[in-house]
């Protein structure tokens, strides 16, 4: 069934709208964005958006005084683990970083054991994880919220839907624009598709034929699409795919793997480089975005990554804004603060 369009999402939109009631996210977990509607995902961004402005005014924002975050580890981090922990601390809260090697896991003690008593210090948890299997054991076996700070073998949806919140600052509209993904089908190409098809989005998908977007991706994907009269392109030609795209989205083609295998990943991927040739062949003022870190001359080369059509820095920096609206969501407030500065958002989360 094809759904109705929200509101314009817009900058001027968003911020002309008042604050939706946000206590309905009290307790949920965030392990996919899936489990959102659109308007949900957009109240999030709405959020983030205001928590952005007020930091502008204000540095400390002690709406979770008191209060404590999780963050689980299982591979190394600098956005994820940076803009959590400031973003804790910016309201007013504490942040504890687990890393691998400090904690029971893996094998002396399980994780749903881990997750029930990691509930008995902390408000919530984000976790990092190298598959999404763990994370959803996490979020079963857990009596706090949950929150996706990457499965490694799935998604990064909190990374995606700060981008959806940096497109929307830029002044672009969600509707009728068109996200093209270059690069292996990984968790982050899993992300933007499943995260711009569910705000209503085109997608475009261009990966090589040996890493393509997983089935059961596509499916979620094609049922986004449907719903809101979109669609899906799935694709091996990186010009067809950004011959018509608004966004032009690419991520690492290797992490830690063998250099055989990064020398293999260059040459089978070499056509999907985002350069100035393959730039040439975008719409005027189509944007480029990139959820770091980069492998300049991989993926993309300097003149685009560093070039005026770059969304990069203000992707990384809305991560922390993002997150701040996420985590204040999810562990909830339970009465207006005093300050006034803080009280239209405390009117929210309580309502």
């Amino acid at each position: 069934m094809k759904q109705t369009r929200a509101a314009a999402t817009t900058l001027d939109a968003l911020l002309a709208a008042p604050l939706p009631p946000l206590a309905r996210f009290r307790g949920r977990d965030f392990v996919t964005d899936q489990a959102y509607t659109r308007d949900e995902l957009l109240d999030l961004v709405k959020l983030a958006i205001e928590l952005k402005s007020l930091r502008s005014r204000k540095r400390l924002t002690p709406f979770l005084s008191g209060h404590h975050l999780g963050m689980l580890f299982d591979d190394p981090s600098t956005r994820t683990r940076v803009s959590f922990e400031t973003g804790m601390t910016e309201l007013g809260g504490h942040a504890v970083y687990l890393r691998p090697g400090e904690l029971h896991l893996p094998g002396r003690e399980s994780v749903a054991d881990t997750a029930r008593a990691l509930s008995q210090f902390v408000d919530a948890l984000m976790a990092r994880t190298q598959t999404r299997a763990v994370l959803q054991e996490l979020a079963e076996h857990a009596t706090i919220p949950v929150i996706n700070g990457e499965a490694g073998d799935y998604d990064h949806p909190i990374q995606s839907l700060s981008d959806a919140m940096t497109i929307i600052e830029a002044g672009g509209a969600l509707e009728g624009a068109t996200m093209a993904f270059l690069g292996n089908g990984d968790c982050m190409c899993d992300s933007v598709a499943l995260t711009f098809s569910r705000l209503g989005m085109d997608v475009t998908v261009a990966t090589p034929a040996e890493f393509p977007l997983p089935d059961a991706v596509r499916v979620a994907v094609e049922d986004n699409c449907r719903a809101w009269g979109t669609r899906l392109v799935v694709t091996d030609d990186a010009v067809d795919a950004v011959a018509s795209a608004d966004y032009v989205y690419t991520s690492l083609w290797w992490w830690e793997e063998p250099a055989e295998y990064v020398a293999e990943v260059r040459r089978r991927n070499r056509h999907l480089q985002v350069n100035r040739e393959l730039w040439s062949r975008t719409k005027p003022g189509a944007r480029f975005m990139h959820c770091l870190p980069a492998v300049r001359g991989d993926e993309v080369t300097d003149e685009i990554i560093d070039g005026p059509a770059s969304m990069v820095w203000e992707m990384a920096a809305n991560r922390k804004h993002l997150q701040k609206a996420v985590v204040l969501a999810l562990i909830g407030i339970d009465e207006l603060p005093n300050d006034p500065d803080l009280r239209p958002i405390g009117r929210a989360l309580l309502s």
